[in-house]
Order: C-alpha cells, then sequence, then structure tokens
C-alpha cells in the first residue's frame, strides 16, 4: 500500500515537473532590455455621498452599470424640502406686495410733500405782504415738516420691503440647491462598483450611497526590481496582456514609479541585496483609448505588464501587434 502511494507520489511530481518544463520552454524568452511582471488592473474609486441628511426614496443603477457624468445615481426623498420651497415662493410674493404698497406710499408721501411745500411759500407770501398771522406759517410749517418725515419713512418701508424680497429669493435658491442635492449624480463617467444604500434607508450627512470605479483612469499595477525600475521614466511605452485576452496587446505608459521600495529587506549591504529591492509601477491605460472600449473595460483582471528600459530597444513581434476594433474583440 505505501508503494502504490509513493509511486503515485511520485508519478504526479514528475508530471508537474514535466507541466512546468513545458510552460517554460513554451514561453518566448525576451531579449534584453524587455521586461515581463505580473499584475492587475485597477481603477480609481469613485465614493459618492450624500450631502445633507435625509431618507432614499430610489437607487436607480446597479452594481456593473456604466454610467456617465451627470447620470442621476439615487433619488432622496425631497418632500420636506418642497413644502419649504413654498413656503419661500409665499414670502417672496408677499414681499414683493409690501414693496409695491411701500412704493405707492412713498408717490402718495411726495405729492403730500409738494403739497405742504407750496402752502408754506405761499404762506411766506402772506407774511411777507402782512396779510397771514404767525399762526397760518407755524402750521405750514408743521405741515412741510411732517410730510417730508412721511416721506422718509415710506421710502425707508420700501428699502425694508426690498430687503425683505431679496433675503426670501436668496433662501428660496438655497432650497432650489438642496432639491438639486436630492438628485444624486455621478461626478464622473465610471461603473458602479458597490451600491452602499438601499430605499427607504435613512442616512446621515454624508452618508456614502454608491462606489463608482473610474473607468478613465485605468492602471496595472506591478512591483519591478530596482535595475529595472531605475531606468524608467513617466510616459515610457509599456504594454499589457490580460488573462482573459491573452491574444491582444493593450497599449500603456508609465504613468507612476514609486520614490521607495515596497519590499526592503532588513538591511541592505551589498549590490545583490539591493537587486532586491522591488519598487513599485503603474502603468496606464490612455483615457482615449479606455473610452472607445468602455464597454469592456473592467478591473481586478490579471495579466502581464511589460517595460523596457531603453525605448529605441524594439518591441517583439508578439508585442507589437495592433489593438483590433472592439466589435471584434470577443469576451
Amino acid at each position: 500500500m505505501n508503494r502504490k502511494i509513493l509511486l503515485t507520489t511520485f508519478l504526479v511530481i514528475i508530471a508537474a515537473a514535466g507541466i512546468a518544463l513545458w510552460y517554460f520552454l513554451k514561453a518566448p524568452a525576451l531579449p534584453d532590455g524587455l521586461y515581463s511582471t505580473n499584475g492587475r488592473l485597477e481603477a480609481e474609486q469613485v465614493q459618492v455621498a450624500t450631502k445633507t441628511a435625509g431618507r432614499v426614496a430610489e437607487v436607480l443603477v446597479e452594481e456593473g452599470q456604466l454610467v456617465h457624468e451627470g447620470d442621476v445615481l439615487v433619488r432622496m426623498d425631497s418632500q420636506q424640502l418642497l413644502a419649504r420651497e413654498r413656503e419661500a415662493q409665499a414670502q417672496i410674493k408677499a414681499a414683493e406686495l409690501a414693496f409695491e404698497e411701500a412704493d405707492a406710499g412713498i408717490e402718495q408721501r411726495q405729492a403730500l410733500l409738494t403739497l405742504a411745500t407750496r402752502e408754506l411759500e405761499r404762506t411766506k407770501s402772506m407774511i411777507a405782504k402782512k396779510v397771514a398771522s404767525q399762526e397760518s406759517l407755524d402750521q405750514a410749517q408743521t405741515q412741510y415738516d411732517s410730510a417730508k418725515a412721511a416721506l422718509r419713512l415710506s421710502k425707508a418701508t420700501a428699502e425694508r420691503a426690498k430687503a425683505s424680497i431679496d433675503a426670501a429669493e436668496a433662501s428660496l435658491a438655497e432650497l432650489m440647491t438642496l432639491l438639486e442635492d436630492t438628485e444624486i449624480r455621478a461626478p464622473r463617467d465610471g461603473r458602479v462598483q458597490y451600491l452602499l444604500a438601499q430605499a427607504g434607508e435613512v442616512l446621515s450627512a454624508g452618508g456614502r450611497v454608491v462606489t463608482i470605479l473610474d473607468i478613465s483612469d485605468v492602471y496595472m499595477t506591478v512591483f519591478l526590481p530596482a535595475e529595472v525600475a531605475g531606468k524608467l521614466t513617466l510616459n515610457d511605452e509599456a504594454k499589457l496582456i490580460l488573462d482573459p485576452l491573452a491574444d491582444y496587446v493593450v497599449p500603456a505608459r508609465v504613468s507612476f514609479v514609486a520614490a521607495d521600495a515596497q519590499f526592503t529587506p532588513k538591511s541592505v549591504e551589498t549590490a545583490e541585496q539591493r537587486n532586491n529591492l522591488m519598487f513599485r509601477v503603474k502603468l496606464s491605460i490612455e483615457p482615449a483609448l479606455l473610452k472607445r472600449y468602455e464597454d469592456m473595460v473592467k478591473t481586478g483582471i490579471r495579466g502581464v505588464g511589460y517595460v523596457r528600459t531603453f525605448p529605441a530597444i524594439p518591441w517583439t513581434e508578439a508585442l507589437s501587434k495592433p489593438l483590433p476594433a472592439p466589435a471584434t474583440i470577443s469576451e
């Protein structure tokens, strides 16, 4: 029995070694200056949140759905805000009526002041001719002063009514902004990754509702040894081959090289140890290319990234194939 187990184990080891050797011989060797490393596609995450507290009325998207900037993702309950909007509109109407009344009062007080001014001038003329008494002059002066004060009061009332209109309109503008915020929209193009709230849930201000993957910023994160990463510069050309689409080569560029090593030995004393330092590198796909293939863009896909240490080094024939049109690629 033990012999059978040992024989079976030995055969399994031989088979595994044979498969590994077959893959090693089958894989084409890269020329000097070209390097490959494993990685996976990632994208920037955007956390979409509600601006004010409230109840979720409706969720309009599903996980995995492609959305564009401005699309409505979630609607919050807006009944209270709609009631406040009607109240603000009524306040504006009342303030406008008060202003009209004050404006009419100004015209009336202006007419009375004009009449009082003429009466005062006539009385002064009669006093000069000694055909009117001092009492008549005092009465005319009092009427003039009273009409002048009443005009100032009417103008102040009109200014106060105008200020009330401005305040009510500002309140309405604020409410309209809050009403707009009840429709939570996509801040940019992307794919819905997670739904974090459901209809009926009550959220506090800043409560997250949806997580969106920004598919205009998709990249593969890879790790390269110091001798390779140190020779790369930003915007150097790169290539990606993804596991689900192994027959296609995706053009990319070096968009980031970490300044510090990610895997650092406890002490670095020799050149060999320095070669063990690994640096994080991002290989980004151009936004225009992502836009063209946006229906096919996914994150989390594993694959292989290729870089070259000098731009003059030619790509191999297999890595020089152009990417076909989206309609010809079968996922």
